[in-house]
């Protein structure tokens, strides 16, 4: 594949709720270092803004951050709007709220629900917005989601947020934060080598609402961050020489194949790599090399 050529739009569009936008966005935490919730090595600072920069040339209209994607230098929301401000009217910014970290990086309680106004502000401020496009709760272990997703929904009503999603939840949260609002997205952990029944139903759900299913780690494998496992290694390498393809977008297009309401967010703080991920939305996997893949990751068993 000639990635260089390659642009957002191969990938087809979705809507989160009434923005669209290519099914193929930029993740932001890899932006910040190679190790940005352990304030590892900061990124190349014009690196990290010719990604930014890169990424819109190439039709990415959706990025996806948080106030605490930061590491010893760098934040990723500083990073967008020093990159991309002033906004294009197409440039869809979701962010997350829930995790809590310290300024010096430690990881703080999960955020109450009277915090939230608090950590949307600081998202406001530092993105240099007067209201976030999409604002994602990130469950932090709680049974329920109803206060805090009420808490968002009440800055929706104010008009700091447009949208609210929801990320690292079962079905029964998305039944319970619709009751309170509109749902336009659900980040879950997805991908080969992860097997998750209730994800799978999240997923099902997502399709049969048009609510978008937008998952993390995508590209990595059983072993989250830390990379794939060697069952599907082997399967994906099979199939990327197959394609001339790299086996990450081996990974990303099984994933965009899941549905047409799936998103597809992954991270790279490298131009080289931020062209590939790209490209990957034009690569159609046939449909006995996605039952291929589709079979070892049933076989990788519940991932939770």
């Amino acid at each position: 594949m000639n990635s260089e050529t390659i642009t957002a739009d191969a990938a087809g569009t979705w809507k989160l709720g009434d923005l669209p936008v290519h099914r193929i966005g930029l993740g932001a935490m890899r932006l910040t270092g190679s190790a940005a919730f352990h304030l590892g090595t900061p990124s190349d600072r014009e690196r990290s803004l010719a990604v930014l920069r890169r990424a819109v040339e190439l039709g990415v209209d959706h990025i996806d951050t948080a106030a605490f994607y930061f590491s010893s230098l760098r934040s990723a929301n500083e990073l967008i709007n020093s990159a991309l401000a002033p906004y294009a009217d197409d440039l869809v910014i979701v962010t997350k709220v829930g995790p809590y970290r310290t300024y010096s990086g430690e990881w703080g309680t999960s955020a109450r629900p009277e915090d939230l106004r608090g950590h949307v502000e600081e998202n406001l401020r530092q993105l240099g917005r007067d209201h976030l496009d999409v604002v994602n709760l990130r469950r932090m272990r709680q049974d329920s989601i109803a206060e805090h997703f009420g808490a968002l929904a009440e800055l929706r009503e104010a008009g700091l947020i447009r949208h609210l999603g929801i990320s690292g939840v079962e079905p029964r949260h998305l039944a319970e934060a619709q009751a309170i609002a509109p749902v336009v997205c659900v980040q879950n952990r997805y991908g080969l080598g992860f097997h998750d029944p209730a994800t799978d139903e999240l997923l099902r759900l997502c399709g049969e609402q048009g609510i978008a299913f937008v998952p993390f780690y995508a590209i990595a494998g059983e072993n989250g961050e830390r990379g794939a496992g060697t069952a599907h290694d082997e399967a994906v390498r099979d199939i990327a020489r197959a394609h001339g393809a790299s086996p990450a977008q081996v990974r990303i297009a099984w994933t965009l194949q899941q549905g047409p309401h799936v998103l597809a967010i992954p991270g790279t703080g490298d131009p080289g790599h931020l062209a590939e991920n790209v490209a990957a939305g034009a690569l159609r996997l046939t449909d006995d090399e996605v039952a291929r893949l589709d079979g070892l990751r049933r076989s990788a068993g519940d991932g939770r």
